[in-house]
């Protein structure tokens, strides 16, 4: 999965990797291996770890881990080229090579896998596969729990890791579906969410539809046993997005929002810091107060009852003039 991101933001800590290796893993997909120069160590990581990559271009993109996290010599990223994007994704698939020299965060966690439960189910669409891929190879030949993974992808040649996740040691626990770009052939999930499992856990990663309709069929599974991913930086821009103010309470001030930006990057432009990870409204992190206003809630987190009262700042925006936040 791919995030955009600012050029400045987050760059000083990034270090120099060198791409060891480069190869399509399927249709339009592209799985990179990041490796010491030196051949040392990297910093570890956990299953759902993503990194900022600053591609050819120059832009920075988070992008999900897929690699066992058992293993600290690389870190291994794949990428989907999105034609309609902003040209992250389609700098590092066409321009990135093996030998090149690549900056590279270190691994931040906003969809950590929960290592005590006593089931998974795992829904992955897409390239939203990558980083329950790599919960998935850290279970190795002992899972620390059962597990099923439901992965829908549009076509098979488009399908990454279909030779892996079709393998004897993992098609048992595999359901693959395709469905050609045919709203009637959608995959129908209630069969699998209909009955909560006690100490079960659901972790779903994929395009925004995809997330809602999990969101939806798991209302009645408990809250905090249903996990997203997105990389969809700031929601996305909606047709009938407007310009806002945002009213800092502690500091007397207010900011305008404008289209294309969120709360969470005019606040942090104005100098103010704000706490936040995954920045695309899944993981909880940038949970601020709200005073008043009307907020147009974008997250996947809040609970209903919660929407009055709070607001996630680093996708959702407002439906009156003025929103108040406690910061």
């Amino acid at each position: 999965m791919e995030n955009k991101m600012a050029l400045s933001q987050g760059t000083e800590s990034m270090m120099q990797l060198r791409i060891a290796s480069a190869q399509f893993a399927a249709e339009g997909i592209k799985t990179f291996e990041f490796v010491h120069p030196e051949g040392k160590a990297l910093p570890p990581f956990t299953p759902g770890s993503h990194i900022k990559v600053e591609v050819p271009n120059g832009l920075i993109r988070k992008y999900s881990l897929c690699n066992d996290p058992n293993d600290n010599s690389r870190y291994m990223i794949t990428v989907k080229r999105d034609d309609s994007g902003q040209g992250g994704s389609k700098s590092i698939v066409d321009e990135a090579k093996e030998g090149d020299l690549i900056r590279v965060s270190e691994p931040d966690n906003a969809f950590p896998l929960v290592t005590n439960a006593s089931s998974y189910l795992f829904i992955a669409g897409g390239i939203g596969i990558t980083p329950i891929l790599s919960m998935i190879r850290s279970f190795g030949e002992l899972p620390p729990a059962p597990w099923k993974l439901l992965y829908l992808t549009q076509k098979p040649e488009a399908t990454a890791f279909r030779d892996e996740l079709g393998s004897p040691e993992l098609k048992s626990n595999v359901v693959i579906h395709h469905d050609f770009g045919d709203p009637a052939k959608t995959f129908d999930l209630w069969p699998a969410l209909e009955r909560p499992k006690s100490g079960a856990h659901i972790y779903c990663c994929g395009p925004r539809g995809l997330m809602e309709a999990v969101r939806d069929m798991s209302g009645h599974w408990p809250h905090s046993n249903v996990h997203f991913e997105s990389f969809n930086e700031g929601g996305g821009v909606r047709p009938d997005d407007k310009p806002f103010m945002v009213k800092l309470a502690r500091q007397d001030k207010a900011l305008e929002v404008p289209v294309g930006q969120s709360i969470l990057n005019v606040v942090r432009a104005a100098g103010y810091d704000v706490r936040a990870s995954c920045e695309s409204g899944t993981c909880g992190t940038c949970r601020t107060k709200l005073l008043s206003g009307e907020a147009d809630h974008r997250d996947m987190v809040l609970m209903p009852e919660e929407m009055e009262n709070q607001i996630m700042v680093c996708v959702s925006r407002a439906k009156s003039a003025e929103i108040v936040i406690d910061l």
